[in-house]
């Protein structure tokens, strides 16, 4: 049986104002469709002038009465036109976001200078019936297919099914071929991807659609290096939304080496991209039929999106706002849990209490002491610990100094099985982070712009520990503090006589190669940290976080 979704149209409208006159109201109506089966939705621009006479239109989604108007007005509409529609065929969203901007001329002007950029990109000109690969990237390739595009799996294609009449044999030989995934330029991985073929084929012998959709379909896949945190969303997660958010969910996903885990764990951010329940490339052979295929994913650099980039400006904080729509139903169903677990306890333990005749005796009142902070009133730095390698040796004695030094100290040790939402919870609500160099400083993405991040950073490993994640974190709105150790707060000074290589000179180590890098400083290499020189790091975060919390009071009393 074929289940069919409605395709999509839309009308435009486009109202041009005489110069002088004043601003009017702006406002759209999506029709409905006039009889079930017509497949039409036409999305109406009209003018509310405050009155329902002639010239004017009421909200009932109905166009207004043009007026009549000269040769010139005539032909820059049709310029006007042109290009509007122009733009349209390039970036649909990125369009009616500007024609609903509320930020101002500067927000408009953003927005113009963004549809330029978009237009003048690789593949940007692409029509409809079309096949087009934008490779320039050295990071990940992207293609499109718009038109009456087919999903083969038993193939491992899409079949774009020609609209003309053409030769057929060379309608056929029309194929573009991409593993859709973020990491071009490593070779290696790169050769375990799934490929992905995009073909032209005749209407002859096209595959017949069991599933039909109206909206597009984004193609990736979770392979390569998932099932590392890091990687899950720097590959992944942060493409997919810098490729479909724009979208506002109307896009269904086909994920190559489709995981359950991955879904189970990923399922609350990925259900904010996709209104539509994701479709096993591999597994699902029903032949699912769209408009248009992404096939690969845009990425903008680690850990970061470049609003410069974006159809609508988005940045690395909106990502960031997204995962908090994601989570918050999660949390809200946890703390409810927690809350009814905690009143359970109370009863119990009253229930427990032995019953005993007491004499009421008079109660001495403790010396005063000087009234220490409530936990509340103290910054929640939390240290996400590590097992295997670059585990910090003297952990305890860490978390001992930063609740000397007045934070309220929460130690998390991440394991593959911990749910997300709990871990996002947590950093959420801290102040400040510690961590060492390694894939779970990720987790500085679900904390608060305006907190502190500090990593500590062991030998070898300056440039990655700069630019996986304290240069994103600063793009985000975090303190970044960077805790380089010292030879002697290594463990390879154990390893090592004093003035050896390893110890002095790790960047010229790290030149024979990043498996020298990797056997010696990632896999073999421990932490302990000088005390006194640590609470250093730890004073200033909590002074800035004093602060900060200081500024924010005096604004809220003012």
């Amino acid at each position: 049986m074929v289940q069919q979704q409605q395709q999509q149209q839309h009308r435009i409208y486009i109202l041009q104002f005489r110069k002088g006159e004043q601003d009017q109201e702006v406002a759209c109506k999506v029709s409905t469709p006039p009889k079930a089966g017509a497949g039409r939705r036409v999305m109406y621009y009209y003018h509310d002038y405050g009155g329902g006479g002639a010239g004017g239109a009421g909200k009932n989604g109905k166009a207004a009465q043009p007026r009549a108007f000269s040769m010139r007005r005539f032909f820059g509409l049709l310029l006007l036109s042109f290009v509007s529609v122009g733009t349209l065929f390039v970036a649909p969203v990125s369009f009616f976001s500007f024609v609903h901007s509320d930020e101002g001329g500067g927000g408009a002007a953003a927005a113009a200078r963004r549809a330029v950029e978009v237009a003048a990109a690789p593949c940007s000109g692409m029509g409809n019936d079309s096949l087009c690969c934008d490779r320039t990237s050295t990071r990940a390739d992207i293609c499109f297919a718009r038109g009456d595009v087919r999903m083969h799996s038993a193939s491992a294609s899409f079949q774009l099914v020609s609209s003309s009449s053409g030769n057929a044999t060379a309608a056929a030989v029309e194929e573009e071929r991409i593993r859709p995934y973020t990491r071009k330029w490593e070779a290696n991985v790169m050769a375990t991807i799934d490929e992905v073929r995009l073909r032209r084929v005749p209407a002859g012998v096209a595959a017949r659609c069991d599933v039909v959709h109206d909206v597009p379909a984004v193609v990736f896949s979770t392979g390569g290096y998932t099932g590392n945190v890091y990687h899950e969303f720097n590959d992944g997660i942060l493409p997919l939304f810098v490729t479909s958010n724009h979208l506002r969910r109307r896009v269904v996903l086909v994920i190559l080496e489709y995981h359950d885990w991955w879904m189970t764990k990923y399922g609350d951010v990925v259900s904010r991209l996709s209104a539509f329940p994701p479709i096993d490339f591999t597994a699902d052979r029903r032949v699912h039929c769209f408009p248009e295929v992404i096939a690969g994913l845009r990425i903008h650099g680690e850990l970061t999106v470049d609003p410069e980039k974006t159809p609508e400006g988005k940045s690395i904080r909106h990502f960031r706002t997204l995962l908090d729509d994601a989570y918050r139903g999660r949390i809200q169903y946890l703390e409810r849990l927690e809350r009814r677990a905690a009143r359970s306890r109370k009863r119990r333990a009253a229930a427990a209490k032995p019953t005993t005749t007491s004499i009421a005796l008079p109660i001495m009142a403790p010396p005063a002491k000087q009234a220490s902070p409530s936990p509340p009133d103290r910054p929640r730095l939390v240290i996400v610990s590590r097992t295997g390698s670059r585990v910090i040796e003297n952990e305890a004695d860490v978390a001992a100094l930063a609740a000397d030094v007045g934070f309220d100290v929460r130690v998390v040790r991440p394991e593959r099985t911990t749910e997300l939402c709990k871990i996002y919870r947590e950093l959420n609500a801290s102040d400040a982070m510690v961590g060492v160099h390694g894939a779970a400083m990720t987790h500085f993405l679900f904390m608060r712009p305006g907190k502190v991040f500090v990593q500590v950073v062991p030998l070898g490993t300056d440039w990655a520990a700069g630019a996986y994640y304290g240069e994103p974190a600063a793009r985000l709105g975090l303190r970044y503090v960077g805790y380089k150790i010292l030879p002697e707060e290594s463990s390879l000074s154990r390893e090592y006589p004093t003035g050896d290589p390893v110890l002095t000179d790790p960047a010229g180590v790290g030149k024979r190669g990043w498996d020298v890098t990797k056997k010696v400083y990632l896999d073999r290499q421990n932490v302990r940290l000088d005390l006194p020189r640590f609470r250093e790091v730890l004073v200033g975060a909590h002074r800035h976080l004093v602060a900060g919390k200081r500024r924010r009071r005096q604004r809220e009393s003012q």
